[in-house]
């Protein structure tokens, strides 16, 4: 499980993006693309692109796929089955990942803080928290606050500078970090059970080379 992972899919499992209901520019009320070119509704001469390829599997999103093919065939969706599903995914694994977190009266953002000091070993600033989590400053005051009062984390003023602060887990901290972490990998290794070694290897590269790319263009933005 990696920190800063939240937000990832809406508690009701919707499908997201795209494939939730809507195509960012296919078009206005009377047809008409809205200046925006459509992938896949023909070749630079005019002609049709030819038909788009079979929608492949039976779950949420194929379904979703096939209806908005049938009200615009001539869409690529391509891009829809890809982050339709992962989407899907992440919604229906965090649902089950927040069990534990639940349990012990965390919410995702705050074990999200609590993950990054216990797998960085350090202290760290409450900038450099943000930074790891893909949060606002605001709101790392807010959750360091939270866990400062549950005993879970520490500050302490900087020698140098006292505008400065370093947060690090108390023991009673990382001893919840270390019993939920367990927990949560285990589920995580049953979930990915479907799939063999060569499958999992090959969709964590995947989708690893996609985290690379948008990341390149997208990480500087705090989700």
């Amino acid at each position: 499980m990696t920190a800063g992972s939240g937000g990832a899919g809406a508690a009701d499992g919707a499908v997201g993006g795209a494939a939730a209901g809507t195509v960012a520019g296919a078009g206005g009320p009377d047809g008409a693309d809205g200046g925006r070119t459509v992938t896949g509704a023909g070749g630079p001469d005019g002609a049709p692109a030819g038909p788009p390829a079979p929608v492949t599997g039976g779950d949420t999103v194929a379904k979703v796929v096939r209806q908005w093919r049938a009200v615009h065939p001539e869409l690529d969706t391509g891009p829809m089955e890809i982050i339709g599903r992962v989407n899907r995914c992440a919604a229906l694994l965090q649902q089950a990942e927040d069990a534990p977190l639940r349990r012990a009266g965390l919410t995702r953002p705050e074990f999200d803080v609590l993950g990054t000091l216990r797998r960085t070993g350090h202290e760290l600033t409450p900038s450099e928290i943000a930074r790891e989590t893909f949060s606002s400053g605001a709101a790392v005051t807010k959750r360091l606050k939270q866990l400062t009062e549950r005993g879970l984390v520490e500050r302490r003023g900087d020698d140098r500078d006292r505008r400065v602060a370093h947060v690090r887990l108390t023991d009673a901290g990382r001893d919840l970090v270390d019993t939920i972490i367990p927990e949560q990998l285990g589920y995580e290794s049953a979930v990915l059970s479907g799939l063999d070694g060569d499958g999992q290897r090959a969709l964590a590269t995947l989708l690893g080379e996609l985290l690379i790319q948008l990341e390149g263009r997208l990480g500087s933005s705090r989700l």
